[in-house]
């Protein structure tokens, strides 16, 4: 079509006006295709000339980056986030070729990621202007965790036969052998007492205490284990998360008040019933609130809110604590992958396995200082439809 105008130009003076008009007609179709190409591509694209002045910003490039797109404007003028503006600093002061550079900017409210590439733009051997590349891959990198996380439970499951025999019975019988230790020394220092009238010092008792303690701590992370790794069995019954929701923060209100946490509940009174675990459930909710409180050691606000839109109920966990940060982000839900030093690294897990087991998905959003918000979707089954039966009689 380009070789087309561009002989149809060298003729354009041997054209009558009604040719013109036509060949006008054409060059602007073929330009409104174009655009309509360009704007129905799902990646930004953005075109500068030599000295980086905006020549075409598709609606995609709009969407994604927070711009005010006029022809001709600068490229740093037109940009309104500081970080793209200086990222495309650097690179038009480099005039470097770019290649998968990922930007995390905030769009509108919301963490995105960002993929930028950056060409030339040749024409007959030479350089232009400049083409830009933007992808948003948000959603590929939270596939590609979830991808990872399930990879992660996959293997440890092969590991949880073994561990069940080699670690959780030994300490079954160490904590059995050291209470039978513990009672036959204090029986023969009460006999030795008794036939020397003699007072012993009965101190050894609190390193009996400590080993039982570590023990007991030695099967709880088995157990959590065990947990993260095998099958679930639910028991799904339909139940109101509105109310379990409720009788949650009624148990923990007191403990979070003391750690001088504010607790808010926004209940959507329209929430539909839906199938769950409730025991399962609530444990997962539980975790997602100890989560919070140890992210807040100062104190806060923890918000719980229900909602329901799109046939899913939606629940988000918000804390206004510590944070976390862009590298942990991703994660966040792996097995002992922990930030505290008391933890195990398993309890998100578990509280990911319960949401995936309800066929839900989780996510969080967070920055440094400014606090995490969990966010929880549950699908609502549709009731199964059924053809009406014909009752009418069969003529032959």
């Amino acid at each position: 079509m380009v070789d087309f105008f561009r002989r149809a130009i060298k003729k354009l003076d041997k054209l009558n006006e009604e040719k013109r008009r036509e060949l006008l007609i054409s060059a602007v179709s073929e330009i409104n295709l174009l655009e309509n190409v360009l704007d129905s591509i799902d990646k930004g694209i953005l075109v500068c000339d030599e000295a980086y002045n905006l020549i075409m910003a598709n609606k995609c490039a709009q969407r994604l980056i927070p711009m005010n797109y006029i022809e001709g404007m600068k490229l740093r003028t037109a940009i309104k986030d500081e970080r793209i503006v200086e990222a495309f600093k650097n690179i038009i002061i480099n005039r470097e070729r770019v290649v998968d550079r990922e930007i995390d900017i905030e769009n509108q409210g919301k963490n995105r990621l960002l993929s930028i590439n950056v060409v030339p733009l040749v024409q007959n051997k030479q350089i232009t202007g400049t083409l830009i590349y933007i992808d948003d891959i948000t959603e590929k990198r939270k596939d590609e965790a979830r991808l990872r996380r399930a990879e992660n439970l996959a293997s440890l499951t092969t590991l949880a036969a073994g561990v069940a025999h080699e670690i959780k019975n030994p300490l079954a019988s160490i904590s059995i052998h050291l209470q039978l230790l513990q009672k036959a020394i204090a029986k023969k220092i009460n006999s030795f007492e008794k036939n020397n009238e003699e007072q012993i010092d009965l101190s050894f008792d609190k390193y009996f205490n400590v080993l039982k303690e570590e023990v007991e701590r030695l099967n709880r992370i088995v157990v959590d284990f065990l947990f993260a790794v095998r099958p679930m069995n639910l028991e799904l019954r339909e139940g109101n998360l509105n109310k379990l929701i409720t009788q949650i923060m009624d148990f923990v209100r007191y403990e979070m008040e003391q750690s001088n946490i504010m607790c808010f509940l926004e209940l959507d009174e329209n929430l539909p019933n839906t199938q769950i675990d409730e025991r399962f459930f609530k444990q997962a909710l539980l975790n997602l609130v100890k989560n919070a409180q140890a992210a807040m050691p100062d104190g806060g606000v923890f918000t719980i809110a229900t909602g329901y839109a799109d046939n899913e109920i939606r629940i988000s966990v918000c804390d206004t604590g510590i944070g976390i940060t862009k590298e942990n982000l991703g994660k966040i839900f792996e097995p002992y992958f922990t930030t505290t030093e008391t933890g195990t690294g398993l309890g998100l897990t578990q509280v990911y396995k319960i949401i995936r087991e309800h066929h839900g998905e989780i996510s969080v959003d967070s920055m440094p200082g400014t606090g995490a918000e969990f966010k929880i979707i549950l699908p609502i089954p549709q009731k199964e439809t059924r053809f009406l039966e014909y009752n009418g009689d069969n003529k032959t």
